[in-house]
């Protein structure tokens, strides 16, 4: 692809000295620091206004809009980096074109036990199973409405361990209630495989229920505002059959969503050289394919009418084209910033625009879906 000389220096900078250092720590422990120092560079407005110079936002050929919001390029950070919205300022810093915060619940939640975290470094992998801890849905629109990025913020929306799945709907639209104002579009969580019973939110049945009564609580909010309804968006796990998808889809159509994350982390543990034993949702390189597979079964299904954020597995640009020549209009990042390091986003921009002159593209739009259909 070309990369300029300085380039693959700073990721090489990234494995060589911070890497090793943050891989001696406990993997939560790690997170915690990472966070720690982004929060450091959130409350250093000068240093970000340099950083931000260095790694610009805007990239022409990658500017995009989806759901009527424009994104300045379409690399975005997963939820479940920061799941209470202690750094959305320091984000655009790092080259991202929008973030999205959480899962966040109603009711500040612990989560799971200790240990939940694990790295598979052979496989470039990560296992998690947290459980939703987050401080909960008023302390994360407190800081939201104090942060005030350039860039779009997307909350994700969860249910507490402890609400019985028939009152579900009651949980997310307590959420959407408190944060519908400081979130500039909103996603259902309904396939995390680490809050029991999660998924099964997922067949046709209950996501029809679920997604309806939350759209139209969205739109009750917004006449009350006199404002648009906020995009809404539900996330997707990578281990649902064909069919399933296709119930998706037409859910999806019927309660006027305005796109599809997909995936979540999966519970299979194929191909995997490591061998473990720990339960949760895998995520890195072992996703990428069966995230862009489903990426495309949805794109094809749909026929192209509904917007598709692409995650799991995305470690490069060629990662990132892929999931977007498959479907995806928006991709997001979390387990590739662990092994590539902080300077990824901006250098899947940089390397997006190539791939886009390499196959004689001037927009990113004109790439999405070209693998599908």
């Amino acid at each position: 692809m070309g990369l300029s000389p300085e380039q693959p220096s700073r990721g090489a900078l990234y494995r060589l000295l911070l890497q090793p250092l943050l891989f001696r720590l406990n993997p939560e422990v790690a997170h915690h620091l990472t966070l720690w120092l982004l929060r450091r560079l959130a409350q250093a407005p000068s240093l970000l206004k340099l950083w931000q110079r260095w790694r610009p936002l805007e990239h022409a050929a990658l500017q995009t809009q989806v759901a009527g919001l424009h994104f300045p390029n379409p690399v975005g950070l997963a939820a479940g980096f920061d799941k209470s919205a202690t750094a959305v300022a320091a984000f655009p810093a790092l080259g991202f074109g929008f973030v999205e915060i959480g899962t966040v619940t109603p009711r500040p939640q612990v989560g799971n036990p200790l240990p939940r975290l694990f790295r598979l470094p052979a496989d470039g992998a990560v296992i998690n199973r947290m459980g939703f801890n987050n401080d909960g849905a008023t302390a994360v629109a407190r800081r939201l409405r104090m942060s005030h990025s350039p860039i779009p913020v997307g909350v994700n929306l969860g249910k507490n361990a402890d609400t019985p799945l028939d009152e579900a709907l009651d949980d997310y639209r307590s959420c959407l209630e408190e944060l519908f104002d400081v979130g500039d579009y909103v996603v259902i969580n309904v396939s995390s495989p680490n809050t029991p019973g999660l998924r099964a939110l997922q067949s046709h049945g209950s996501l029809g229920a679920l997604l309806s009564g939350v759209q139209s609580c969205n739109q009750t909010l917004a006449r009350a505002r006199q404002v648009q309804p906020r995009p809404l968006f539900v996330k997707i796990a990578p281990d649902l059959q064909p069919g399933a998808l296709n119930d998706i889809v037409e859910v999806v159509q019927s309660c006027a969503l305005d796109g599809v994350i997909a995936t979540n982390t999966t519970i299979e543990r194929q191909g995997l050289t490591t061998g473990v034993s720990e339960p949760g949702g895998l995520s890195g390189r072992p996703l990428r394919q069966r995230s862009t597979e489903v990426i495309r079964h949805v794109y094809r299904n749909a026929r192209g009418s509904i917007p598709i954020i692409g995650v799991g597995g995305i470690f490069s640009a060629d990662d990132a084209y892929e999931k977007i020549r498959a479907g995806a209009s928006l991709v997001q990042l979390y387990t590739g910033l662990i092994y590539r390091g902080p300077g990824l986003p901006h250098l899947i921009n940089v390397n997006l625009e190539r791939l886009l002159q390499r196959d004689g593209l001037t927009r990113l739009s004109q790439a999405v879906g070209r693998d599908a259909l």
